[in-house]
């Protein structure tokens, strides 16, 4: 048994397997050929405590395609480390279902809930990690550079401006394991923790696009930082993704972002919907990605 709680448990070619498996079952899909019902006769208990668009579709519709269901729970429904201890709850579900995703506040929870349920465990997004987000973000590099192949993203260099968040940290160990490059740019004081040994941290945004194949943006303000919200606007005001920014990367380079994003904040509407933006297609991949992902997790 494996759980998915941060992409740094997993090998490089354990990461492939799920790239691979998730391109596949795209290609079935695209193709009008459902897929083989491999996770017929499972559930998966999926629980928020964080509000969800593209995670709670993709992890639903995904075991709805691969023949499997989805326990959609709400935090006042369960109330981890509240109603009832995240223990209790890992032993309740562990014996009912045959899988537990969780987006949490607190990443410990994802650990104890791991540690108690004995059945599978995945991070649909923590405050430490964001580990089926990069998946996605990856099999979107594949789609530009290399499809079907991760391997062949090797040596490619992926920015990332904006705060040294979850989302970059999942992004910066994902491009470690398959040996990409990865740059971050965030103002003093918003730098990438806990970030890899490959991990480049600068200040200036203009040198970190240099030599982009894709520049990444996300929310400067996460959920949860709503009290910081002005001076973080204020901290990264020359932080956003625009045309003068683009004008400094490759003239290949792409522009991706995990959504939701904040117009005319950390990028503009010109990006966003303009040649170079891969944002929804990206989105889409949540589906194949996490598709893949549960079907080498819980078809085991």
């Amino acid at each position: 048994m494996k759980h998915f709680l941060s992409i740094a448990d997993f090998t490089a070619a354990e990461i492939s397997d799920m790239l691979v498996r998730a391109h596949a079952l795209r290609q079935e899909r695209n193709a009008g050929r459902a897929n083989e019902p491999v996770l017929a006769d499972k559930t998966l208990a999926m629980l928020f405590e964080k509000p969800s668009l593209r995670t709670r579709v993709s992890f639903e519709q995904g075991m709805n395609e691969l023949g499997g269901r989805a326990v959609v729970l709400g935090q006042h429904e369960v109330g981890l480390g509240e109603r009832e201890s995240v223990a209790d709850v890992a032993r309740v579900l562990g014996g009912m279902v045959h899988g537990i995703a969780a987006r949490v506040f607190k990443h410990e929870h994802l650990e104890q809930l791991a540690e108690h349920a004995g059945v599978p465990v995945i991070n649909m997004l923590s405050d430490q990690s964001h580990p089926a987000q990069a998946l996605a973000d990856v099999m979107t590099l594949m789609d530009e550079f290399c499809p079907g192949d991760p391997g062949g993203l090797k040596g490619r260099t992926v920015p990332f401006v904006g705060d040294g968040n979850n989302v970059a940290r999942s992004l910066a160990v994902i491009c470690e394991k398959l040996g990409m490059r990865f740059v971050i740019a965030s103002p003093t004081g918003y730098e990438l923790a806990g970030a890899p040994a490959n991990a480049e941290l600068i200040t200036d945004p203009h040198s970190a696009v240099a030599d982009a194949d894709a520049v990444y943006a996300d929310t400067f303000v996460s959920m949860g930082e709503e009290g910081e919200k002005e001076t973080k606007l204020e901290a990264f005001a020359d932080y956003q993704i625009n045309d003068a920014l683009l004008a400094d990367a490759s003239t290949h380079a792409v522009v991706l972002h995990c959504l939701p994003a904040y117009r005319g904040v950390e990028i503009t509407d010109a990006v966003m919907d303009g040649p170079r933006s891969r944002v929804f297609p990206q989105a889409h991949n949540r589906l194949h990605a996490q598709k893949g992902m549960l079907a080498v997790l819980l078809s085991q």
